[in-house]
């Protein structure tokens, strides 16, 4: 069984990899063998990260590229393949919002910019689709590769407030089914795209929505409590199991799912 879920030796490249999501993800896979690339804006943002692994032994590189361009994201992905000669992971966990594609309490939809609700749509689905399309394309080449999404429980269900990343989030499930149709009905079954749907998880950039000053819980935060039947948020390094399970060889006969790690949100009914 440790041998089934084994990824000693494996390649992972992670797009994102600055946020807190890519940080956990990263140690984890590299404590249990796997060589990481790390994708990111600037290589600066990621030192730290970067020190930690090289510190415990891990074998990590960071490269600069810009997930929405195709010449960016093309000469990193030589780069990567002239350092360690192949591609069997890619981690699309890169995304985000932006407030003009929310709604406030005090507003509607229609207040909604336009703008703000494309940006967000280029950054969560072609964030997610172009690096499918190149590093995918090596995958193919090799007949095989992983891929997994990260996706979120606004993709499933109307969860207020987030519009513009509800959308954009559905989209890339959709795509993930569809992308991994086509893998492993033209390029074979050793090709697996899945996607996982976290919880709700405290981070920097949803701390204020969820908590107060003084620790305790918004109204927001107690109502996503109350319908998460385990009680609780999510911790960051929950998510790290599944996301070993898609990757390793346990998982060989499953493509095309979105696996929720959210404490049983998605199965109740709030009733």
């Amino acid at each position: 069984m440790s041998k089934m879920f084994g990824i000693e030796n494996k390649v992972a490249v992670i797009t994102g990899a600055s946020g807190a999501l890519a940080g956990s993800i990263a140690t984890s896979l590299a404590g249990s063998g796997a060589t990481l690339a790390l994708l990111t804006r600037k290589k600066s943002s990621v030192q730290s990260l970067l020190d930690e692994i090289k510190n415990v032994g891990g074998h990590v590189k960071a490269y600069e590229a810009d997930i929405l361009n195709e010449d960016s994201l093309n000469k990193v992905k030589n780069e990567i393949l002239s350092d360690f000669g192949k591609i069997d992971i890619l981690l699309n966990i890169a995304g985000g919002n932006l407030p003009g594609a929310t709604v406030a309490p005090d507003q509607t939809i229609f207040d909604i910019s336009v703008e703000d609700f494309k940006k967000v749509t280029e950054l969560n689905l072609n964030g997610t689709l172009i690096p499918s399309l190149i590093f995918g394309k090596v995958m193919s080449e090799q007949k095989q590769g992983v891929i997994i999404n990260y996706s979120s429980m606004a993709a499933d269900r109307v969860i207020t407030r987030v519009a513009g990343y509800s959308a954009s989030k559905a989209a890339m499930e959709n795509f993930t089914k569809w992308m991994a149709v086509e893998m492993a009905t033209k390029f074979g079954n050793g090709l697996r795209v899945n996607a996982i749907a976290p919880g709700f998880f405290i981070g920097k950039q949803n701390k204020a929505l969820l908590t107060n000053e003084d620790g305790s819980f918004t109204q927001r935060g107690k109502n996503i409590i109350n319908n998460t039947p385990m009680g609780r948020f999510g911790e960051i390094d929950e998510l790290n199991g599944a996301i070993h399970f898609l990757c390793s060889d346990a998982a060989r006969f499953i493509t095309g799912i979105v696996l929720p790690v959210d404490g049983g949100f998605s199965a109740f009914s709030g009733v």
